[in-house]
């Protein structure tokens, strides 16, 4: 089989070629942004999800939806050690960039990105000698908006101005945040305050988040009112009949088929993950002599498939963590692969639970296990219990 022609593409926040198993999703967005362009209320949208589910695609083919009806967009992802000021800052200069040229009154974005450059500038956080950092701003920036240094109160105005500059085109503006758990607690307080003034004003600016399973708690954690300020979607591993499509659809364009057996091994194999589902095909597109790809080939190039992830999509994560935490999570691998509880591993460990917290700890920070609920963790990585238990303690 010619590997020019293969379709599959396992990378992260890569697009597949068929984006099987998320129409309901799809058809949420569409469902917003027609709300809001019709000026109706609407919330914005939080996705979840495990790594490797395709949350980081969805994002950006919702950002690819906003953009076809000519809205201004703009993305950031978001890190634990940075406050989101400045991305938020550069986000919005890009959506208001792509809404300019065509106002008909430029001294109204002119206006807009002297508060923009005023909330850049005003960062309490930002290291001593850098407050003249602006996003390739030639205005001069404004004073009494979006600059008092209180996030909350800054990120609300900025919202609302930039609201009112897509109302005069009436479109929209959609502010997308990947990584969004990584929100530090204090901007997730100011984003939430922002989002909940807009949606009792109608301004036509959304935040569509993507986070692991446990961005939720961490925003009603900010923000009792979050529950009901943004419309949660919570995407996970695919049925069958799509994984099945992800496979078959992008092998037709290429006049390639598989065998009934083979897709059975390859279901099995990769379990509906998306991520999986790709690096399973791709390797046995590449191994394959000839159309169609067939059982034994899948057998074959499992084993290149499985060697590829240990190294890349498990290895690398398992490399960021400390010895301790590395014991840590062989721990939790032995008990299973569901949620499980932190006394349950503290006992496996046959130490007491508080001495283990700032392993747990710093397993979170790094985005290798949440809290599923409170006493119970589990990995953020599909099938990482598996890939540890294999692995020399």
């Amino acid at each position: 089989m010619d590997p020019v022609r293969n379709p599959y593409a396992p990378g992260a926040g890569q697009r597949p070629p068929e984006l099987a198993g998320r129409d309901r999703e799809l058809q949420q967005f569409e469902v917003v942004l027609e709300r809001v362009a019709r000026g109706r209320p609407e919330r914005s949208m939080v996705v979840t999800g495990l790594r490797g589910v395709g949350k980081t695609v969805l994002l950006n083919t919702f950002k690819s939806m906003a953009m076809q009806r000519l809205w201004g967009t703009g993305k950031i992802e978001a890190r634990p050690d940075q406050s989101i000021r400045r991305p938020v800052a550069a986000a919005l200069h890009m959506a208001i960039r792509e809404l300019a040229p065509r106002h008909r009154a430029p001294e109204r974005i002119e206006e807009f990105l002297g508060v923009l450059k005023a909330f850049a500038m005003r960062d309490p956080a930002a290291a001593k000698g850098t407050s003249h950092w602006s996003p390739g701003i030639e205005v001069p920036a404004s004073r009494g908006r979006a600059d008092s240094g209180d996030l909350e109160i800054d990120l609300t105005e900025l919202f609302v101005d930039a609201a009112s500059v897509a109302t005069d085109l009436a479109v929209g503006i959609a502010l997308f945040i990947d990584e969004m758990q990584d929100v530090q607690p204090a901007d997730v307080s100011a984003l939430c305050a922002a989002c909940h003034e807009l949606s009792q004003t109608g301004g036509p600016l959304i935040v569509v988040g993507a986070g692991l399973p446990h961005l939720p708690s961490v925003l009603s954690a900010s923000k009792s009112y979050s529950e009901r300020l943004f419309r949660y979607a919570r995407i996970d591993k695919l049925d069958r009949e799509a994984a099945d499509l992800a496979l078959i659809l992008p092998a037709r364009e290429e006049e390639v088929e598989f065998t009934q057996e083979a897709l059975d091994a390859l279901y099995e194999a990769a379990d509906g993950y998306p991520y999986f589902v790709q690096a399973y095909g791709k390797v046995a597109w590449d191994l394959a002599p000839r159309s169609p790809i067939t059982l034994d080939d899948v057998k074959v190039s499992a084993p290149e498939a499985e060697e590829e992830l240990a190294v890349g999509f498990f290895g690398s994560r398992y490399e960021r963590a400390t010895p301790a935490e590395r014991d840590y999570m062989h721990a939790m691998a032995q008990i299973g692969d569901e949620p499980v509880p932190t006394a349950e591993v503290a006992d496996a460990l046959g130490r007491k639970p508080s001495s283990l917290s700032p392993a747990r700890d710093s397993l979170i920070k790094k985005g290798l296990i949440y809290s599923a609920e409170r006493g119970l963790i589990a990995f953020t990585v599909p099938h990482f219990g598996k890939f540890l238990r294999a692995q020399p303690i």
